[in-house]
C-alpha cells in the first residue's frame, strides 16, 4: 500500500502522532543530558555539541528502524494466522508503555534545587572518542515507545513506514537538539530535570491516546 491509498487524515494522525511520540521521548534527560556533560568536559562549543546530538539522533532512529522492521517481519507473520490482530497488540503495548510512563512519574522523587553541584572534569578521552561513544550510546538503545507505532503501520506498506521512521527521525532529534541547546546555553539543568518529570506523564498520556488512535482508525 502506498501512502496515496492511505486515507490523508488516518496518514497525517499516524504521522502526527509518531513526530509526538518521538519529540517528547527524546526530551527524556537520558536524550540531552550526556550532551551536555560531555559537550562541557570536552570544551566544546555549542555547533559540536548539537553535531554530536544531531549524529547519535539519527543513529538512535536508525537501530529503531532495524527492531522496527523486524518487528513488523514478525507481526506480518503472526497476522497471516490471526488476521487483525496486529491493531489491537499495538494498541495494548502502546497502553502498557503509557502507563509504565505515567507510574513512573509519579513515583519518581522530584528533584529539588538544593541538589550538588555538577563537576566536570577535565577531558580523559580524545574528541572523536567522546563523540563517538555519544553516538554509540543512542544506537544502541532503540526507542522503546516507538516500536508499537511501527506494529500499527505493519500492514500499511513500505512506503508508509519509510514517512513513519522519517516522523521519527525529525521529531528525535528536535527534542534532543533543542534541550541540549537550552542546557547547553546555560539554563539550570536541575530545573529542566524536574520539568522532566511532568514530561514523563505528558508522555504516558499521549502514548494512550496513541493507543486509542490506533483502535479507533482501524480499517
Amino acid at each position: 500500500m502506498s501512502p496515496s491509498d492511505l486515507d490523508q487524515p488516518v496518514l497525517l494522525s499516524l504521522l502526527g502522532g509518531g513526530f509526538a511520540a518521538a519529540f517528547l521521548h527524546a526530551i527524556l534527560p537520558t536524550h540531552w543530558l550526556p550532551f551536555v556533560l560531555v559537550g562541557r568536559a570536552q570544551g566544546w562549543g555549542m555547533t559540536r555539541t548539537l553535531g554530536a546530538a544531531v549524529a547519535a539522533g539519527v543513529a538512535h532512529i536508525a537501530s529503531t528502524a532495524l527492531v522496527g522492521a523486524l518487528i513488523v517481519a514478525a507481526g506480518l507473520a503472526l497476522d497471516h494466522w490471526v488476521e487483525g490482530l496486529l491493531p489491537h497488540l499495538s494498541a495494548v503495548l502502546l497502553f502498557l508503555f503509557g502507563a509504565f510512563y505515567l507510574t513512573r512519574a509519579m513515583l519518581k522523587r522530584p528533584v529539588t534545587a538544593g541538589g550538588p553541584d555538577y563537576e566536570l572534569p577535565e577531558p580523559k578521552v580524545s574528541d572523536a572518542a567522546a563523540f563517538g561513544g555519544l553516538v554509540a550510546l543512542m544506537a544502541l538503545s532503540p526507542g522503546e515507545v516507538l516500536l508499537p507505532l511501527y506494529l500499527s503501520a505493519a500492514t500499511e506498506g513500505a512506503a508508509v513506514l519509510v514517512l513513519l521512521t522519517l516522523s521519527f527521525a525529525v521529531g528525535t532529534v528536535a527534542g534532543m537538539v533543542l534541550l541540549t541547546a537550552i542546557a547547553r546555553a546555560g539554563y539550570s539543568i536541575l530545573k529542566l530535570e524536574r520539568w522532566a518529570r511532568y514530561e514523563g506523564a505528558i508522555l504516558g498520556v499521549a502514548l494512550i491516546a496513541l493507543g486509542l488512535l490506533v483502535v479507533t482508525h482501524q480499517h
